[in-house]
């Protein structure tokens, strides 16, 4: 059983949200990859990633179309935890637990990736593991087929609190996630923009308290718009679980919490303590949250946004021009354009948005004059960045979720 691993675990992870609230449809996207035979296999992959190898167990579906668009889920570890130990789900009940039961449960519908963490954690020391996951997507969109506006992350322990981190700084990459058991310790960049979040916690959680994973929870219900509530908890000795929709809460950005009588374990199941990943109700409430946020299938090629690029570069330093339409049929109201700058480039000053980062992958948000973008309407934007040699723009970007036709690269 897992429970006595488990409960030594430092960090969160995501649980279910029964009932699914109104979700806002989002205009899929394709990725590179689509259309293609796959650049990827099942199995463990390493990658560079900010100076250091990294690693990944990638599980692709059974009779894999390369012209459907699947949706991407990562599951984290926790602390002590593997990669391995996610994608075979070996430390519950293998066969039952692989990706936190939720591969039993997609029956060929999803791509999951087991990321591998430093010293078997998330400490996220500077970003590095936020980063390691922007590296991951690029090379899985680059070599699958993805449908960009139907990516999610869980995890227990340490791995909710990598989930919570990717909550709070790709807001606009993830869809969703589910933090189970988690506590603040991967950090939380911007923190500050909506995403659907499925809470869970413990009641006689005594190494990362309920009240933490409270006030989480709560962060998001402030970002979503949700109306504030102290929702309904099951009573202690009861041994089961409770779990509360926020009413209010933005179209398409629900949360959820489900509170359950146990402590620090990853599998909760009624009327017994410990671990059971056979009889606990978290898997299935997990899926469904995740789930509830249907579009129609991505076609290769298609999107409702478009970059144009003007720009020029010297021997230190290069100004980047960006001309964003939107082409899609509804005014947008808000916008987050996420791109990857190049190697070396730094961004030192920028103009009609607001940059974060300033290298790496970056995240140019709307300024008050420029938050609306009626159908067929564009907004100019830029920035003025250094280099180390390399001038070229970057090749994608992705505006709300959705990928955006490029034209114009330097």
């Amino acid at each position: 059983m897992v429970a006595v691993l488990l409960v030594l675990a430092l960090g969160s992870t995501a649980l279910p949200a029964s009932g699914a609230a109104a979700a806002s449809v989002r205009t899929a996207a394709a990725t590179p990859g689509c259309g293609k035979a796959p650049a990827l296999t099942s199995g463990t992959h390493t990658i560079q990633s900010g100076g250091k190898n990294r690693s990944f167990i990638l599980r692709i579906p059974d009779g894999y179309d390369r012209n459907r668009a699947y949706r991407l889920v990562f599951g984290f570890h926790w602390l002590g935890g593997t990669s391995t130990d996610v994608a075979t789900g070996r430390t519950v009940e293998t066969g039952t637990w692989a990706y936190y039961g939720l591969q039993r449960l997609a029956n060929n519908s999803a791509i999951f990736v087991a990321p591998q963490g430093l010293n078997n954690g998330w400490a996220n020391a500077g970003g590095e593991d936020v980063t390691f996951v922007d590296d991951m997507i690029k090379r899985i969109d680059a070599g699958l087929c993805v449908d960009t506006t139907q990516r999610f992350a869980l995890g227990f322990s340490y791995g909710a609190a990598m989930s919570y981190a990717l909550a709070c700084s790709r807001a606009t990459v993830f869809r969703a996630v589910a933090v189970q058991s988690g506590g603040q310790l991967s950090g939380c960049g911007a923190g500050t923009q909506p995403i659907a979040y499925l809470g869970v916690h413990g009641l006689r959680d005594s190494v990362l308290g309920i009240s933490g994973g409270r006030t989480m929870r709560d962060r998001f219900v402030r970002n979503n718009g949700c109306t504030p509530q102290n929702p309904p908890e099951p009573a202690q000795g009861s041994l089961t679980h409770r779990v509360t929709t926020y009413s209010g809460c933005r179209a398409g950005y629900p949360v959820a919490w489900a509170a359950f009588d146990e402590g620090h374990i990853a599998a909760p199941q009624d009327g017994a303590g410990g671990d059971s990943g056979s009889r606990t109700w978290l898997p299935g409430e997990v899926w469904k949250f995740f789930t509830q946020f249907q579009n129609s299938t991505p076609s290769p090629g298609t999107s409702a946004c478009r970059i144009s690029h003007t720009g020029s570069g010297w021997s230190t330093g290069l100004t980047s021009n960006i001309t964003l339409t939107n082409t899609g049929p509804t005014a947008i109201d808000g916008w987050s354009l996420v791109f990857t700058l190049p190697g070396g480039q730094a961004i030192t000053s920028g103009w009609n948005a607001d940059y974060s980062p300033g290298s790496g992958r970056v995240t140019a948000r709307n300024v008050s004059h420029n938050a609306t973008i009626a159908p067929g309407a564009s907004v100019d934007i830029g920035f003025q960045a250094t280099h180390t040699g390399d001038t070229t723009s970057p090749n994608s970007y992705t505006l709300n979720g959705t990928a955006c036709a490029v034209t114009g690269v330097r």
